[in-house]
């Protein structure tokens, strides 16, 4: 259940067709993948999940990316497989696009290629320093996308 939300709120019948689901595949990201599941569920929408990885982010000792990008793809697209797998259980259309680059940009270019309806994204929560050198991904997103986004935030670490 979305406990203080209707789904009146966020869209007419109908009118939500597509729901992307932008996830690192990690943990914390459960919220997000619970909401897009139920909102995609009542409105009987499809889903696209969208995972981005950030290179800038997997430097190894001496500068290079080499394996490190390959294994992270391999790691998304085995946990990928599992919601896709939980969307044919629960008879949701979903697909799956793992892109590399920055996040915040390549979630919106997304949204914009596939003419999604609404974005759904969970939020890490970072504070202080951690979000001033990460950057808030869902921020940017809310800030610059073409469609209303929803953030779940996920469970305090």
């Amino acid at each position: 259940m979305i406990e203080g939300l209707s789904v009146a709120t966020i869209a007419q019948p109908g009118r939500i067709r597509t729901i992307l689901l932008a996830s690192d595949l990690a943990p914390a990201s459960s919220a997000a993948e619970e909401l897009a599941f139920e909102l995609a569920g009542r409105l009987g929408a499809s889903m696209l999940l969208v995972s981005v990885i950030d290179p800038r982010h997997l430097r190894v000792a001496g500068g290079g990316f080499g394996q490190r990008v390959d294994q992270v793809r391999a790691a998304r697209e085995a946990a990928a497989q599992g919601i896709v797998a939980r969307g044919q259980r629960e008879g949701i259309p979903i697909r799956c696009l793992i892109w590399q680059g920055e996040p915040g940009e390549a979630i919106i270019e997304a949204a914009i290629a596939e003419s999604v309806d609404l974005i759904v994204m969970g939020s890490h929560g970072r504070r202080g320093v951690d979000r001033l050198v990460m950057g808030s991904v869902s921020e940017r997103v809310v800030r610059d996308a073409p469609v209303p986004v929803l953030v779940a935030r996920g469970s305090a670490a």
